[in-house]
């Protein structure tokens, strides 16, 4: 069994906290926000997931030092955001060879690091710290099912394929199945860019498009990201798999998508922070979408559903406008 630091006590991160603890692992939960580990120690519960039952076994810290000591894995657990920061905190209490398993999905600005490059750019500053290995963990997976053990599929991605396998050794089970992949960037793409793709299919959802046109954004969408990804040197056939095509599926139909929910109430006409106050929770596709026009620019890449979708979140541009731009394209070979 193995010694696992959960940092983030977000929805994602106490799904897995609680799966691997009934697992038989030893977890530890480290939240940045005090109170919420109090509210977690005090109700045994997550206000946002209402079914999951948290076991006695899970530990709770307020101390980033102690989480992050002695532990096989640490897990990052935070929103995009907030991934930088907390690595620089985390930093003088990692250890050298240290597994770090990323479950965040995001590209920053200005930077174009993906969350693992964010990581590891914070650590380097530590020259000890050479032999740190990290894992993104990413696939269709909403917290939501996770928290209640419906079966589930990710992928445990990592040049270093013998760090991945010591991960799919971890987290599997049979309700939660893990693949590897060496294609790491490629992975990490996949999970930022999907949530911009779910953003234009919620606001087609709040003009009151149907399924036909979700169908459309999806395949076409996996086909701009999957594009961005070659000119990047990323593997074609990740974008085939589940941290590609599968997570898009899952993050443009699901009612716990909060991407799509967000899209809906843009396509409804309400702008962005009232859309994003209503959802409640981080809205990663919104602070992907800057990143993402960096890299359309910087690779010269045709993203045209990414475009649309930047225009309404971050132009002001009218959603119906910039629909009938969508379908007024020049005709093309597929």
């Amino acid at each position: 069994m193995a010694a696992i630091g959960v940092l983030g006590a977000g929805t994602w991160g106490m799904a897995l906290a609680r799966m691997l603890c009934n697992m038989g692992h030893t977890v530890q939960v480290w939240s940045a926000l005090p109170e919420e580990i109090d509210m977690l120690m005090a109700e045994g519960r997550h206000p946002k997931l209402a079914h999951m039952e948290i076991p006695r076994a899970l530990g709770y810290t307020k101390s980033l030092q102690e989480a992050c000591a002695d532990k096989d894995i640490l897990l990052f657990a935070v929103p995009s955001v907030f991934v930088r920061s907390t690595a620089r905190a985390a930093c003088p209490h990692i250890a050298d060879g240290q597994v770090i398993v990323d479950v965040a999905k995001g590209i920053e600005s200005g930077s174009l690091f993906t969350m693992t490059q964010v990581i590891r750019d914070e650590l380097s500053h530590r020259q000890e710290l050479s032999g740190m290995r990290l894992v993104a963990l990413s696939g269709p997976t909403h917290a939501e099912e996770v928290a209640v053990d419906l079966p589930t599929t990710i992928v445990a991605a990592c040049e270093d394929l013998e760090a991945a396998r010591l991960v799919q050794s971890i987290f599997m089970n049979p309700k939660f199945r893990v693949y590897t992949n060496d294609d790491i960037h490629g992975v990490e793409i996949c999970g930022a860019f999907k949530n911009i793709i779910a953003l234009g299919t919620g606001i087609a959802r709040g003009l009151g498009y149907g399924d036909n046109t979700a169908a459309a954004l999806i395949t076409r969408g996996i086909r701009e990201v999957s594009r961005l990804g070659e000119l990047m040197g990323c593997k074609p056939d990740t974008f085939n798999g589940l941290a590609g095509i599968g997570d898009l599926i899952v993050t443009c139909t699901s009612r716990h998508s909060r991407n799509l929910t967000c899209g809906m109430l843009l396509g409804q006409g309400k702008g962005k922070e009232e859309a994003i106050r209503e959802v409640g929770m981080v809205v990663e596709g919104i602070y992907a979408l800057d990143a993402a026009m960096e890299l359309k620019n910087k690779y010269q890449a045709e993203l045209p559903i990414c475009e649309a979708v930047d225009a309404v979140v971050n132009q002001g541009t009218s959603a119906l406008e910039v629909g009938e731009a969508l379908m007024g394209r020049m005709g093309r070979m597929e």
